[in-house]
């Protein structure tokens, strides 16, 4: 195929995976606890196909991380946007995957950095989130990333939180917010665990779980391969 023609394909896949993606990212306004959404993956480094997801960076209020990522995957999943474990090749092609809650403490990617993560930081996208949180989270990965700067785009297209939002994240502030994060946090910890013994991660995992991040990469062989080609 003419590389002129493969180009402009790839291009108008990747503006309909956009559009696609947008049309979903609003419900991260409505979420308790979320400070920003940025998009990651393919969509941020523009290397989309017609089965790809949409990986993105969650950035969650201290002390919050476990009722966020509840939150999270009860909203998605309620409208059938949630990539979960079960979904491959087809199925999960435009649904929205949750693999990466940070709080404050854990904005800067832990190491190994390589070619690929530095590629991917360098164009993260943010579509939700107050400027000083996402100017925040640009800034701690600024230095190793090669040239990430804060900017505008004109896919971030939510700064400000919904009312919904901010009326439940005060409710779940104090005492009560504090008991259910404990009791979200042994749940979400067991199953994590068992779900790991019962499914052993693959080639050079990322999987980091805690009370400041959440990070599901259970295989990166394929980030290997996109490092040997940079």
């Amino acid at each position: 195929m003419d590389q002129s023609i493969a180009e402009r394909r790839q291009k108008v896949l990747y503006d309909e995976k956009w559009i696609k993606f947008l049309r979903r990212a609003w419900l991260f306004r409505y979420l308790p606890f979320v400070d920003f959404a940025v998009a990651a993956g393919s969509m941020a480094t523009g290397q989309v196909n017609a089965l790809s997801d949409f990986d993105v960076i969650v950035g969650v209020r201290s002390g919050r991380i476990f009722s966020a990522r509840l939150f999270a995957i009860l909203a998605f999943g309620f409208f059938g946007w949630r990539r979960s474990k079960l979904n491959h090749k087809e199925s999960a092609s435009d649904k929205i995957c949750l693999n990466h809650f940070v709080t404050e403490k854990s904005y800067r990617l832990s190491g190994p950095r390589d070619k690929y993560w530095q590629m991917l930081y360098k164009n993260l996208v943010p579509v939700f989130g107050t400027t000083g949180k996402v100017r925040k989270f640009f800034s701690a990965n600024q230095d190793w990333s090669g040239g990430l700067a804060f900017r505008e785009d004109l896919r971030w297209r939510w700064n400000t939180p919904s009312l919904a939002k901010r009326f439940s994240g005060s409710l779940l502030s104090g005492f009560l917010g504090d008991w259910l994060e404990k009791i979200l946090r042994r749940i979400q910890l067991r199953r994590i665990e068992r779900g790991l013994k019962n499914d052993p991660p693959g080639y050079k995992p990322r999987i980091i779980y805690g009370d400041d991040e959440l990070e599901f990469h259970p295989d990166t062989r394929r980030i290997e391969i996109i490092n040997e080609k940079l």
